[in-house]
C-alpha cells in the first residue's frame, strides 16, 4: 500500500448520452476514471477530506445516495467510499449550485480493470454537466493534496458564470418546464434560446417568448416605436405625443413642439437601454441624445411627452391579459447610518439577486449613469441618506437593470385590461408586453391620465413568474395552450428496430406499410435518412443524430428508426422513448468493441430500446431467440411476440398462454397449401398472408425475410395499422433495387442469376447460405451440360474479431462452390489484405473438412472482384455478391449490357461502369 495518497484521479474517457442508454433511462454523462494510487485510499483514510468537501459543497449533505435518506452520502463518506463515487456526487452538487436539480447517478467498477470506474450522472445542460465533471475531478484531487494554483472560490464563480452563459433564460425555462409537465418533448436547436417543442409535423419553435405563431411583421411594427404609436393612436388608444429625429438639434425642436418635460429613447431599443426620462430643458435633451443614439441600431431617436405615473407591464398572450406587474426602478432606502454605496452592497447581497438572469432579481449595477442620477438627487455615493429617504439608481423599472416587480394582475381596471388587449391586437403580436404609464392601474387611464408608452415583442416573463412582491403568475400555461391546445398531439409515433441482422429490411418493410397508408414517413437506416420517399443523406444513419434529424423535420408524421449498437454505446438513443421497439435477434457480432465482449452484454445494449417503451407502448420480440425472449422483463408496456416455430413447440405453447391472457403475437401456421402468417390477439386468430405469395420471401425460400416480415407486420399491428393495410404493404414490398437497395436484390445478367446482398457477419451468412441452398436446389437441372455453380463474393468489416472473420469464411464454404474474398474500402484499423487473409483461413479450414467449396480466390477490390466473378460464370449459374458499395456494384452489373429481370429496378440504359452512378432510390 502507498504510504500517502497522491492526486491521481484522472478522466480517461467521456461520453455524453442524449437519450436512453445502457446506464440510465434518461440522458447522462459517462466518465471512465482512473483512481491510480487513490484506489487504496477511501475517504475515511484521508485526513480532513469529508469536512473539507462538505464545507465547499454543503449541498452534499442533502444527498441520500444508496441509503435512501437525507445525509446518506455523508454516512458513506465517513464510513469510507472511493473517490470515483465522490466525483459523481460532486458533479451533481455543482449542477445543483446553478439550479439544475439533478439527482441521478451511479459509479461502477470497470470489469477486470483495477482502479478504473464508470462514473455516470444526469445533466440538464450538456456543457454545464461536462464542466461540472472536470471541476469535480479537480476538486477531489485538490482535497487529496492541496494545489496552490487551485482557488476554489474563483473556480466556482467561473463555473457559475459559464452555466449562466449556456443556461436558458427564465422565460424559456418557464415554457420548457410547462411543456415537460405535459409530456411535450423538446429539442434545443442552438446554444441560445431557440427550442423545438413537439416532434415532426407537430413541432413548434420558440425563441425566448417568440413562437412559431409570432408574426414577423408584428415584430417589425413593435420594434418601430413611431409606427406603433401612430397605429395605436389611429385606433383611439391613449398614447403620448411623439416625434422621431436623427440629430440633437432635431430633438430639441421636437421637444419644444411637444412641450417639456420629455422622454428620449432609441426607436429600436429594448430592455430600457438608452431611455432618458424627465428631460426639462434643451441642455438635458442634448446631453441625453448621445445616450439614446448609442443604443439605437438605425440612429433614429424618439422624442415623446413624459407621462407621469407608475410603470406597469401588461403581458398579453393569445389576445388575453395573462399578468400585470408594477415595475419599480432600482433604488435603495436610507437608514441614517450607511452610505449609498454600502446600501447598494447590502441590496446586492440579497441571495435572490444574481448576475443577469441567473436568479429572480438582478444585481444593481452602479455605472456612470447611476452615479449621475444619485448626484441629481443631491447625494454622492459616499453620502449617508436620511432614514427613509429613497435614492433611485435607475430611471426605468426594468428588472435587467436591478429593478423589482409587484404583481398587480387582479387589481387592474377592466377598461385598462381591454385597452392592453386591443393594443396587442392592433400590432398583431401573439405574445406582447404592453408598457402602461399611469397614476394607478386600478383606475381607468382615460380618466386619470396615462398612456401606452411602448409595445414589446418577446417580453420577459421573470417579473411575472418571480415577482418581488405578490403572487407568481403561471404564465407559461397560456403560451403552451396556444401552441398545443388541450387534446392536441405533440409527438409522432416512433418505431425503433434493432437486432444483429435484418434491421434495414425490417425498417423498410414497416416504412413501406405506413407509406401505403398515406403517412409521411421519416426513416433512418445504414443507407441514409429518407423523408417521405426522398433520400436526403446517404451514409450510415443508424445513430441518434439521424433520429433527431427526422424528429426535427416538419413533414414527418411517422418515424421508423434502425438502431445499431454503436450509436447506443456512443450517445444513447437520441430521443426520449419509442412507441414500438422491435428486437429481431442477438447474435455474436461486433464483440470486443466498446467494452462489449459477450453476447449477453450485447443483448443488454439492444434491450435499451425495450426499456424505452412507455406503458402504453409495445415491444415486438422474437420468441425464438432466448436472449430476446428474456427482454420481456424489461418492458414497461405490452409485449408482442413473433415466432417461426411450428405449433406444439415450447415456444408456441408460451405464445398461446400469452394470448390467452389477452396478449398479441404473429406466428406461422403450416398447411398443405403453405405457411400462413396468423395474427393472434387474445382468443382471436386472423389470417394475414401466405408467405410464399409475398415477393420479399422469394416464394418462402428466403427464411430471413419471412422472419423480417413477421417482425414488420407485428410492429405495424402494434402501431395501430389495420390488417388490410399491413397485408397490402407486404404484398407490394419486394427486394428490388427501388424498395430495398443492397438487400437481397435479384438481377439477371446475361443468363446468370445474381443476388446482391449486404451480408457481413457469420450469423447473416448462415441465413444467406440457407437461402442459397434453397434457391440452388430449385435450379437443379436447369443447366444443359452440368449442374449450376454457386459462386460467392464475401467480405467482412475490419473491426470484427479474428475468429469471427474465420467463422464467416467457414460458414460460407458450406454453401458455395467457389468463393472470392474481397475487402471493404474502409479497413477499420486493419492492414490491406489482413481481413481477407483471416476469411480465407476459415474457408480453407472448412475445405479441409470436406465442405462444398472447392476453390477460394482473393481479389481485394470490390469492382475487380465483381468483374472476375462475372468472367467465370456460365448461363444458369448463381452468383451471390456480398457488397459494400452497392451503387457502384449495380452500375458495374449494368455495364455488361444485359437487361435485369423484370421488376429488378436496374435500368438497362444506364451509363456503363461509372463508379459514381447511383441508381434511383425511392424507398424509405
Amino acid at each position: 500500500m502507498t504510504e500517502r495518497p497522491t492526486p491521481d484521479l484522472a478522466i480517461l474517457d467521456t461520453r455524453v448520452y442524449r437519450g436512453a442508454n445502457i446506464w440510465s433511462y434518461d440522458k447522462a454523462i459517462h466518465l471512465v476514471v482512473d483512481l491510480g494510487s487513490l484506489e487504496d485510499f477511501p475517504t475515511n483514510t484521508i485526513p480532513g477530506f469529508t469536512d473539507n468537501i462538505l464545507q465547499m459543497l454543503p449541498g452534499l449533505r442533502e444527498h441520500s445516495c444508496s441509503r435512501g435518506k437525507r445525509g446518506g452520502f455523508v454516512e458513506r463518506l465517513n464510513e469510507g467510499t472511493w473517490l470515483g463515487h465522490v466525483a459523481e456526487h460532486a458533479a451533481l452538487a455543482l449542477q445543483q449550485v446553478v439550479g439544475h436539480d439533478i439527482r441521478r447517478g451511479k459509479t461502477r467498477q470497470v470489469r477486470g480493470q483495477k482502479g478504473h470506474y464508470n462514473v455516470i450522472f444526469g445533466y440538464a445542460d450538456e456543457q454545464v454537466g461536462l464542466a461540472a465533471a472536470r471541476l469535480a475531478v479537480r476538486l477531489v484531487n485538490h482535497l487529496v493534496q492541496a494545489d496552490p494554483e487551485f482557488d476554489w472560490d474563483d473556480e466556482l464563480e467561473r463555473f457559475i458564470l459559464r452555466a449562466e452563459r449556456t443556461a436558458f433564460g427564465p422565460s424559456t425555462q418557464a415554457i420548457l418546464d410547462e411543456a415537460v409537465s405535459r409530456d411535450i418533448p423538446w429539442i434545443r436547436l442552438n446554444q441560445h434560446s431557440l427550442v423545438q417543442l413537439g416532434q415532426g409535423v407537430h413541432a413548434k419553435r420558440i425563441r425566448a417568448t417568440m413562437t412559431s405563431n409570432t408574426s414577423a411583421i408584428a415584430v417589425d411594427i413593435a420594434s418601430d416605436k413611431d409606427l406603433t404609436t401612430r397605429l395605436l393612436g389611429a385606433a383611439g388608444l391613449p398614447v403620448p405625443k411623439q416625434d422621431t429625429v436623427r440629430s440633437a438639434d432635431q430633438a430639441v425642436r421636437a421637444a419644444e413642439r411637444i412641450g417639456y418635460p420629455v422622454v428620449i429613447k432609441p426607436l429600436d431599443g429594448n430592455h430600457g437601454r438608452g431611455v432618458c426620462l424627465d428631460l426639462q430643458n434643451e441642455q438635458e435633451v442634448r446631453e441625453a441624445f448621445p445616450i439614446a443614439e448609442e443604443q439605437s441600431r438605425r440612429g433614429v431617436i424618439v422624442v415623446e411627452s413624459l407621462i407621469i405615473g407608475k410603470d406597469y407591464r401588461c403581458l398579453i398572450i393569445d389576445g388575453k391579459v395573462a399578468a400585470i406587474a408594477e415595475r419599480v426602478p432600482a433604488s435603495v432606502t436610507g437608514d441614517g447610518t450607511r452610505t449609498v454605496e454600502q446600501l447598494v452592497d447590502t441590496a446586492n447581497a440579497d441571495p435572490r439577486r444574481g448576475v443577469g438572469h441567473e436568479k429572480v432579481l438582478t444585481r444593481i449595477k452602479v455605472d456612470d449613469a447611476a452615479i449621475e442620477l444619485v448626484r441629481e438627487q443631491g447625494f454622492a455615493m459616499t453620502d449617508v441618506p436620511p432614514d427613509g429617504q429613497m435614492v433611485k439608481l435607475a430611471l426605468t423599472g426594468n428588472m435587467s437593470t436591478g429593478g423589482i416587480s409587484i404583481d398587480r394582475t387582479f387589481e387592474a381596471h377592466p377598461e385598462n385590461v381591454e385597452i392592453a388587449e386591443e393594443a396587442a391586437r392592433m400590432v398583431g403580436l401573439d405574445i406582447a408586453g404592453i408598457d402602461f404609464i399611469c397614476p394607478d392601474i386600478t383606475e381607468p387611464v382615460r380618466e386619470t391620465g396615462g398612456a401606452i408608452c411602448e409595445i414589446n415583442a418577446a417580453p420577459g416573463f421573470r417579473m411575472h413568474t418571480h415577482p418581488t412582491i405578490g403572487e407568481p403568475q403561471f404564465i407559461a400555461k397560456p403560451v403552451v395552450d396556444m401552441l398545443f391546445p388541450p387534446g392536441a398531439t405533440s409527438r409522432i409515433p416512433i418505431v425503433a428496430v434493432t437486432g444483429t441482422n435484418g434491421k434495414t429490411t425490417t425498417s423498410r418493410m414497416i416504412s413501406h406499410i405506413f407509406k401505403g397508408m398515406g403517412r409521411k414517413v421519416g426513416m433512418t437506416s445504414t443507407d441514409g435518412v429518407v423523408i417521405d420517399e426522398r433520400l436526403l443523406i446517404r451514409s450510415d444513419a443508424s445513430g441518434p443524430r439521424s433520429a433527431r434529424m427526422v424528429l426535427q423535420n416538419p413533414r414527418v408524421d411517422f418515424a421508423v428508426f434502425e438502431v445499431a449498437r454503436g450509436g447506443i454505446l456512443r450517445e444513447g438513443l437520441g430521443y426520449e422513448r419509442n412507441d414500438v421497439a422491435v428486437v429481431l435477434n442477438v447474435q455474436p457480432d461486433h464483440l470486443g468493441l466498446g467494452g462489449i465482449d459477450t453476447v449477453e452484454q450485447l443483448a443488454d445494449v439492444k434491450a435499451v430500446l425495450v426499456e424505452a417503451v412507455p406503458r402504453d407502448g409495445h415491444a415486438v420480440l422474437n420468441a425464438d431467440d432466448p436472449l430476446v425472449r428474456d427482454m420481456r422483463r424489461r418492458c414497461s408496456g405490452s409485449v408482442v411476440w413473433f415466432s417461426m416455430e411450428e405449433p406444439g413447440t415450447e415456444t408456441r405453447d408460451m405464445i398461446d398462454a400469452h394470448c390467452r391472457r389477452g396478449g398479441k403475437a404473429l406466428v406461422l401456421n403450416p398447411s398443405e397449401r403453405g405457411e400462413m402468417i396468423v395474427v393472434k390477439h387474445g382468443p382471436r386468430e386472423m389470417q394475414l398472408a401466405w408467405t410464399h405469395l409475398l415477393p420479399a420471401t422469394f416464394g418462402g425460400k428466403a427464411r430471413m425475410n419471412v422472419q423480417n416480415t413477421l417482425a414488420a407486420a407485428a410492429a405495424a399491428f402494434a402501431a395501430g395499422a389495420p390488417l388490410h393495410d399491413i397485408r397490402q404493404g407486404l404484398r407490394t414490398f419486394s427486394t428490388n433495387y427501388y424498395l430495398s437497395p443492397g438487400r437481397l436484390n435479384e438481377v439477371d445478367v446475361n443468363g446468370v442469376n445474381v443476388i446482391v446482398d449486404y451480408c457481413h457477419n457469420a450469423p447473416g451468412m448462415k441465413m444467406l447460405g440457407d437461402f442459397v441452398d434453397r434457391i440452388g436446389d430449385s435450379m437443379s437441372g436447369t443447366h444443359d451440360l452440368a449442374r449450376p455453380s454457386r459462386i460467392g463474393i464475401i467480405a467482412t468489416a475490419g473491426d470484427r474479431r479474428d475468429e469471427d472473420m474465420r467463422e464467416l469464411g467457414s460458414i460460407a464454404a458450406q454453401h458455395f462452390d467457389v468463393l472470392i474474398v474481397r475487402e471493404d474500402v474502409s479497413l477499420r484499423g486493419r492492414e490491406r489484405g489482413e481481413v481477407a487473409g483471416f476469411v480465407i483461413e476459415g474457408v480453407r479450414r472448412a475445405m479441409a473438412e470436406g465442405s462444398r467449396c472447392k476453390q477460394v480466390e482473393e481479389v481485394l477490390d470490390e469492382i475487380e472482384a465483381v468483374r472476375h466473378a462475372m468472367a467465370r460464370t456460365n448461363r444458369g449459374d448463381l452468383l451471390v455478391l456480398c457488397v459494400d458499395k452497392h451503387q457502384q456494384v449495380m452500375a458495374e452489373l449494368e455495364s455488361f449490357g444485359h437487361q435485369a429481370q423484370a421488376g429488378s429496378g436496374v435500368n438497362p440504359d444506364a451509363p456503363a461502369a461509372d463508379p459514381d452512378y447511383d441508381p434511383p432510390v425511392s424507398d424509405s
